[in-house]
């Protein structure tokens, strides 16, 4: 057999082959050189990092100290600007506040900012020291701002002038020259009018210039935040209490005690109630509105010292202008007592709600209820004294009798009061109400007028049997009875009272003045009469049987007693044109057709 020939091509893929395997054998070795030359690398990399460690440890450490420098110097700087603040703080304290008030303040408060921050730093050397200077600085510093707050306030604190007042009141109630009582008023009555005293504009006057309180408001907010409270509220209570007071007293105000009151004559003491109503107003709605502005400025966002400095600061005016109240409201018990202690209530209830805001809050509840409970003691006295009044009237036991018969000065009396009453029904519906508790006060007026004409009536029928005439004894009650009805109809007591009880007594005017016509001409009628002037024998209608002689004695008997009773009679009295005039009238009716009748008869046996 012979050789096998290869194909051409696989010898050239034999030899790619073999230049392969050659080229890999190179690389091979390469790869093992740069290996070899990477670990030499390695290997100085590791020892230049091991040669540079302590380089960087040292820049580290360098760096950290200059941080620590850079903080250590901020702090230094802090500090030291402290200590500037604290001289500059000082320096301003030490010339105290009178010649700047503002840099002042402003030196106290960098003062304790620095005791803040000395506080709360304490790690720093010497800060203890620091600290006993600033708070002994400060000390020193809130006693001169409390002097500056008193010297600030009583120079700014004066008396309101009575005329500066007055200037504030509404026209209506401003006084007459050289009179503290409103213009036009009359001082046995002291009501005005409800436009005048509910819509009537006040203005309060400005008690401290508005450019001092603010001060004055930093000044109490220092000596707060110092711990200086009760100081502040000394200081404030003090001075304006005082200046309060000085104004009432100029104004004219008096503290009377009970006793006091007891001893003034009624004229004076009626006058002085009437200022003290017109006191009152100006107090409530002009001094006290004022106090109160100031306190609400003076002390804005320290609300612990608001209320507590006003309640202390008025406390004792309130008193002053109270216990004069009081003082009436106890005393000894009176009918002329009533309108004024009307009044007095009157006012009381008119201020009441301004009372309540004013002195509103904890600290002036007992000035609250002082006036609640004065209200309330002269609403008691006045129903005390209303009850009395109805009782004396039934019992009054005075002799002094009229002797013309007209209108007795008690029934004038107890009618004018009744009439000055119905000036009070809004009042006495109130009083009512606040002791019934009932929507029927109108109903309980009417009760209580209606027992004191019945106790007037009563009593009236007691002095009528006074007189020995039967006739003036009809005539005197027709005349007291007539007066009441009138007085009654032309008064707002007619639609308290109402038609039916006028009706009824007109009825009963009407009954006494017949029992005093059939009383009084009865007698002298009866010698008109025919009755025995004719003979037995005749006729009764024929005048032929008369006797001459008992004519003549009968016309004779008529003219003596008409003339004993004409004297007797133009001594008594119908003071109301009207009454008299229908009284003769029916005199008239009765006498002279009887007259005529018997001189129509008889006429010619006698002239």
């Amino acid at each position: 057999m012979g050789v096998p020939i290869r194909p051409a091509g696989v010898d050239n893929l034999i030899d790619k082959a073999a230049t392969m395997r050659e080229s890999l054998y190179k690389s091979q070795s390469i790869t093992d050189n740069m290996v070899s030359i990477l670990g030499s690398f390695d290997h100085r990399l590791s020892a230049l990092e091991t040669a540079m460690r302590p380089t960087q440890i040292r820049t580290h450490g360098i760096r950290r100290a200059h941080e620590n420098i850079d903080k250590t110097l901020k702090a230094a700087n802090v500090i030291l600007n402290r200590f500037d603040l604290s001289r500059e703080a000082e320096a301003k304290i030490l010339k105290g506040p009178r010649e700047n008030l503002e840099g002042y303040l402003e030196a106290i408060e960098q003062l304790r900012g620095n005791i803040r921050f000395f506080t709360n730093n304490k790690n720093y050397k010497s800060s203890d020291g620091v600290l006993n200077h600033a708070n002994n600085l400060l000390s020193k510093a809130i006693s001169k701002l409390e002097h500056e707050f008193k010297q600030l306030l009583s120079s700014y604190s004066k008396p309101v002038e009575p005329d500066r007042l007055y200037e504030c009141l509404p026209n209506s109630l401003r006084p007459s020259s050289g009179s503290p009582e409103p213009s036009g008023k009359n001082p046995s009555n002291s009501r005005t009018s409800p436009i005048t005293t509910e819509n009537a504009v006040y203005n309060p006057p400005v008690l401290i210039p508005p450019r001092v309180l603010p001060l004055l408001h930093n000044l109490a907010q220092h000596m707060v935040h110092a711990g200086h409270t009760q100081q502040c509220l000394i200081i404030y209570r003090d001075t304006r209490s005082q200046v309060l007071q000085e104004s009432l007293h100029q104004l004219g105000v008096e503290k009377l005690s009970k006793d006091d009151v007891q001893k003034i004559q009624w004229e004076v003491l009626e006058l002085k109630i009437g200022t003290w109503i017109h006191f009152m107003r100006i107090a409530v709605k002009l001094l006290f509105a004022a106090e109160r502005k100031v306190c609400d400025q003076l002390f804005d966002g320290i609300d612990s010292l608001k209320d507590q400095c006003f309640a202390d600061v008025t406390k004792g005016s309130v008193a002053m202008l109270l216990s004069f109240g009081d003082a009436i409201a106890k005393s000894k018990r009176s009918p002329e007592k009533l309108f004024v202690l009307l009044d007095m209530y009157e006012i009381m209830r008119e201020l009441h709600t301004e009372i309540e805001t004013l002195f509103s809050g904890k600290a002036c509840k007992e000035i609250r209820e002082a006036a609640v409970g004065l209200t309330r003691r002269l609403a008691q006295t006045a129903k005390d004294t209303f009850g009395d009044f109805e009782e004396a009237v039934e019992k009054d036991a005075t002799r002094t009798a009229v002797a013309d018969g007209t209108v007795h000065p008690l029934t004038s009396y107890v009618i004018n009061y009744v009439k000055f009453l119905f000036d009070y029904q809004s009042t006495l519906k109130q009083l009512f109400h606040e002791f019934e508790q009932s929507n029927e006060s109108a109903a309980e007026l009417a009760s209580v007028t209606m027992r004191i004409m019945q106790a007037l009536q009563i009593n009236l029928e007691g002095k009528s049997k006074q007189y020995k005439d039967p006739a003036l004894t009809n005539l005197f009650l027709m005349n007291n009875i007539h007066y009441m009805v009138r007085s009654v109809r032309r008064s707002e007591a007619k639609d308290l009272l109402g038609d039916d009880w006028v009706q009824r007594h007109r009825r009963t005017v009407q009954q006494y003045a017949n029992q005093y016509k059939r009383i009084a001409w009865a007698k002298i009628l009866q010698s008109l009469s025919i009755q025995g002037l004719t003979s037995s024998g005749g006729d009764g209608g024929n005048s032929s049987g008369a006797s001459l002689a008992l004519i003549k004695d009968r016309l004779k008997i008529f003219n003596l007693q008409f003339e004993e009773l004409h004297q007797r009679q133009s001594q008594w009295t119908v003071p109301d044109s009207e009454l008299r005039e229908s009284l003769r009238l029916a005199v008239a009716e009765v006498l002279l057709p009887a007259y005529r009748s018997f001189i129509k008869r008889f006429g010619y046996f006698l002239f």
